[in-house]
């Protein structure tokens, strides 16, 4: 990457000397790069020429830069290459046999017709890393299906309890679907990079979006199997746990969540309904779930009498759980935000300064080296075939001639 664009000095993270051959695009494979790259990793991005990811052309904008692209794409090099041409065919082969992990997210038989599938890759690099992301995996009844987020959570269930009862499916309103495909092979490969630490030698990471969501489903799936039935939509409550969930005040809604004996015990007392708390329909948790209708009236009677603000104090002061709901705005600014770094502020050569969420993840008392703003379109297609393959001037020039490579606009002279 360019000099203008180098972390600063800081702990480059545990990841740091492991390098990826990145193939992925649009959401479910970069994201997961992204982790990779917060946790020290050098992500080489593989982009076509002249579109580069197809989320680069999503609106909104800052300057040339997508938002959606900004979302998942620091701290990454791009390297713009022709994957169909022999000559660019034969370019990211060479790089991986100097990169630890390849990721890519196509649809199954894409990487395998271009000749940069586990089998080709590992044959000259067994120590070599590989993980596919697809919707559903290559020995799936649903391998060919076109997949993306919404397909992935309609077919989980997820959608099915997203609702208020006797409303519409609806989907998450984050694209859960690529996170828990993203999220899922970052484990995997994390794990195999354990493993070839003891044996020295690499393997496929096989991940699917539908089959992380089916994971994540926890205790609902549990539900269906000790009872045979489906859970149902509840909307912000719980299936189990009452009171859970929203209440309408006055001027608002604030959640409430009593996930122990204690809090609801607690909430009684702050609600001024301690009586409540003795009432034989209340007292265990199967009792109240068996009279939710009956319970969540009177909480609700009571909290619309008073404003939002009143019931966060009063809450806190009784050791409620509790919490607004914010939107999207409230959250990046509120002070918990702030206080933990989670915003950064980085400099783009041409955008300028831009905010981006940050690495969630801490290694003790170090700091870690911040987040580099996400690179033009082949901005680092130089240095990286410089870097590793060691080309000459000559035939780089030849190959931004032929449209095999494209350089970025913070280019080497002469190209």
């Amino acid at each position: 990457m360019s000099d203008s664009n180098q972390p600063e000095t800081g702990r480059r993270g545990p990841l740091s000397g492991v390098r990826v051959l990145d193939f992925s695009r649009i959401l479910s494979g970069p994201y997961a790069s992204m982790v990779l790259a917060d946790l020290g990793a050098e992500v080489i991005k593989v982009e076509p020429v002249g579109s580069g990811d197809e989320t680069r052309n999503f609106p909104p904008f800052k300057g040339p830069l997508s938002h959606y692209y900004i979302a998942l794409n620091r701290s990454k090099k791009s390297l713009a290459l022709d994957l169909k041409s022999p000559r660019g065919n034969k370019i990211a082969r060479d790089l991986a046999g100097h990169c630890d992990i390849v990721l890519e997210n196509f649809r199954p038989g894409v990487m395998e017709r271009l000749g940069l599938d586990y089998e080709t890759l590992s044959a000259d690099r067994p120590e070599l890393i590989y993980c596919s992301i697809t919707g559903f995996g290559d020995d799936s009844p649903l391998a060919n299906k076109p997949a993306f987020d919404i397909v992935a959570q309609a077919l989980s269930g997820i959608m099915s309890v997203n609702r208020e009862p006797g409303a519409a499916p609806n989907k998450l309103g984050l694209p859960l679907g690529d996170m828990a495909g993203s999220i899922f092979s970052v484990f995997g490969i994390l794990a195999a990079l354990v493993e070839r630490g003891r044996t020295g030698r690499g393997q496929k990471v096989d991940v699917a979006m539908l089959d992380g969501l089916i994971a994540m489903l926890g205790y609902l799936s549990q539900i269906f199997f000790v009872t045979g039935t489906a859970p149902q939509p509840i909307g912000t409550q719980h299936p189990s746990i009452v009171p859970y969930g929203s209440f309408k005040t006055r001027d608002g809604h604030v959640i409430v969540a009593c996930l122990t004996e204690r809090f609801w015990i607690n909430f009684a007392e702050c609600l001024g309904l301690s009586h409540l708390t003795k009432d034989p329909r209340f007292v265990l948790y199967q009792d109240r779930l068996a009279n939710r209708d009956q319970l969540e009236p009177l909480i609700s009677e009571r909290m619309r009498q008073d404003t939002t603000a009143y019931w966060l104090d009063r809450l806190a002061e009784f050791d409620v759980p509790n919490a607004p709901i914010l939107d999207v705005a409230e959250a990046l600014q509120q002070e918990h935000v702030q206080k933990r770094g989670l915003v950064e502020k980085v400099s783009h050569p041409v955008v300028g300064e831009m905010d981006l969420v940050g690495n969630p993840i801490r290694f003790g008392n170090a700091r870690q080296a911040p987040s580099t703003a996400p690179s033009l379109l082949g901005e680092d297609s130089y240095s990286v075939l410089k870097q590793y393959l060691d080309l000459e001037q000559e035939e780089l020039q030849d190959l931004a001639s032929e449209g095999i490579v494209q350089f970025g606009d913070r280019k080497m002279d002469g190209l």
